[in-house]
């Protein structure tokens, strides 16, 4: 089983900052591009950030690009969104998720992604 479990999340006013976690599990994590998404209430899913398998090619949502910074530790099967600066349109559900194909860069498009967490909550209050 590939399990994704996301931990990190809370409230903070805003301009403040939240790192959300996400720990893997399998013995080929670092072969497998990942992505964090986000879903606020009544509202699709969409894509905040992706990152290769290997750490080295990143890819942001415009309207998180320049306040967020998405990494990963291989060694640890964990990847990283730190978030700063953030605005109350940020509030949503953050799930991590795991490409389908290993080898694979980073992806904006849910249907690349084969394995998903359930997410951890964000709310940024003004």
């Amino acid at each position: 089983q590939v399990q994704l479990v996301e931990s990190g999340g809370g409230s903070v006013q805003a301009g403040g900052s939240l790192r959300v976690s996400c720990a893997g599990s399998g013995r080929t994590f670092s072969r497998y591009g990942m992505g964090w998404f986000r879903q606020a209430p009544g509202k699709e899913r969409e894509f905040v950030a992706a990152i290769s398998q290997s750490g080295g090619s990143t890819d942001y949502a415009d309207s998180v690009k320049g306040r967020f910074t998405i990494s990963r530790d291989n060694a640890k099967n964990t990847v990283l969104l730190q978030m700063n600066s953030l605005k109350p349109e940020d509030t949503a559900i953050y799930s991590c998720a795991r490409r389908a194909d290993f080898g694979s860069g980073p992806s904006r498009f849910t249907y690349d992604y084969s394995y998903w967490g359930q997410g951890t909550q964000v709310t940024v209050s003004s």
